[in-house]
C-alpha cells in the first residue's frame, strides 16, 4: 500500500469518527446554540443601554444609536458618533451587564472610527483595583468612537455520565490527525518556503526581509519594529508578490479577526509600509485604481 492510499484510508476513518461525534453531540449543540442566542440578545441590549446612558450623561437625548454589531460569538461593538465621558463608562457598563444577568469577564476598548486604533480601554478586574480604571480622568477629543466589548468564552463542565465517550474518541481523532499532519508538514513547509523566499525564518523580498516571529522589517540595512497589523498586511503582500489584491480581500484577511473593518485602514497602513520600504528600489506597493494594491518586487 503506497502513502497516498494510506492517507486516503486514514482520512476516511477520521471522517467516520467525526460523523459519529456529531451524531452523539447533536442534543448538546442545540442547547449550546440556544444559550449563545440568549447571550447575544442580552449582550446586545446591555451595550445599547450603556451607549444610551453615556449620551444622556453628556446631555444628548436625541442622537440615534447605531445597531450593535457582533463580529464573533464573544465580541460586540457599537459606534458612538458624539463625544462621551469615558469616566462614566465602567460603572454604566457594569450596571447594564448586571441588569441583563451577564457575569462573564470582559475587556473594553474605545477605538477611533477613522483608523480603528485603541484610544482608551480597561479590563473588568480593574474595577476592583485600588488604582482604578486605566486612563480615567483623561480628556477625549471630539469625534466618532467605537465601543468594543470582548467577553471571555463561557466554560462548561461536561457531564461525566453523559459524555464519557468524548475523551477516547477525541484522543483517537487527535492521534490520527497528528499522523496525517506530520506526514504532510515537511513537504508543505518546503514548498511554501521556496515560493515566498524564506531564509532563517525570514521572508526575503527585494532588498528587504520580514521577520514575522519578532515583527521586524529590515529594509536596506534599516530595521523597523512593526505592529501586529502592519506585519500581517506585509506578510499578505509578500505571499502574493506582483499580484493585485482587492481591497475587500485585504480587509477580510488582515482585519476580520478584530471584527471592526474601516475602509481607510488599508490606505493608512499601506502608507506606513511605503515609508519603511522607500529606500528599497526593488520593492514598490502600487495602488490599482478602483481595485486594490499590488506589491511589485523586481
Amino acid at each position: 500500500m503506497n502513502f497516498r492510499d494510506g492517507r486516503m484510508k486514514t482520512t476516511a476513518r477520521i471522517t467516520l469518527l467525526v460523523m459519529i461525534f456529531l451524531i452523539f453531540s447533536a442534543p448538546e449543540k442545540v442547547t449550546g446554540n440556544n444559550d449563545s442566542v440568549r447571550f447575544s440578545e442580552k449582550a446586545n441590549l446591555a451595550l445599547r443601554r450603556t451607549a444610551h446612558l453615556l449620551l444622556v450623561e453628556n446631555g444628548d437625548t436625541t442622537s440615534v444609536i447605531t445597531p450593535v454589531q457582533q463580529p464573533d460569538a464573544n465580541t460586540f461593538i457599537v459606534q458612538i458618533d458624539k463625544l462621551f465621558d469615558y469616566d462614566k463608562l465602567p460603572d454604566l457598563l457594569k450596571k447594564s451587564l448586571e441588569i441583563h444577568g451577564i457575569d462573564r469577564g470582559y475587556d473594553v476598548s474605545v477605538l477611533r472610527c477613522e483608523n480603528s486604533t485603541i484610544a482608551l480601554g480597561y479590563n473588568f478586574q480593574d474595577l476592583n483595583r485600588k488604582e482604578g480604571v486605566p486612563c480615567s480622568g483623561r480628556k477625549m477629543e471630539a469625534g466618532c468612537y467605537i465601543l468594543k466589548v470582548n467577553f471571555y468564552p463561557e466554560t462548561k463542565t461536561a457531564s461525566a455520565s453523559r459524555n464519557w465517550w468524548i475523551l477516547p474518541i477525541g484522543s483517537l481523532l487527535a492521534g490520527l490527525g497528528f499522523i496525517v499532519w506530520k506526514k504532510n508538514r515537511k513537504d508543505i513547509k518546503t514548498d511554501h518556503s521556496q515560493s515566498v523566499g524564506y531564509v532563517d525564518n525570514k521572508i526575503n523580498f527585494g532588498n528587504s526581509a520580514l521577520d514575522m516571529t519578532n515583527l521586524i522589517l529590515t529594509s536596506e540595512r534599516k530595521s523597523y519594529n512593526l505592529t501586529y497589523r502592519e506585519a500581517k498586511l506585509l506578510h499578505l503582500f509578500t505571499n502574493n508578490q506582483n499580484t493585485v489584491l482587492e481591497r475587500d480581500f485585504i480587509l477580510k484577511s488582515v482585519w476580520e479577526d478584530e471584527g471592526i473593518v474601516v475602509g481607510r485602514s488599508v490606505d493608512v497602513f499601506v502608507s506606513r509600509l511605503r515609508k519603511m520600504l522607500a529606500e528599497d528600489l526593488r520593492v514598490k506597493i502600487s495602488a490599482v485604481h478602483g481595485v486594490g494594491y499590488r506589491l511589485e518586487v523586481s
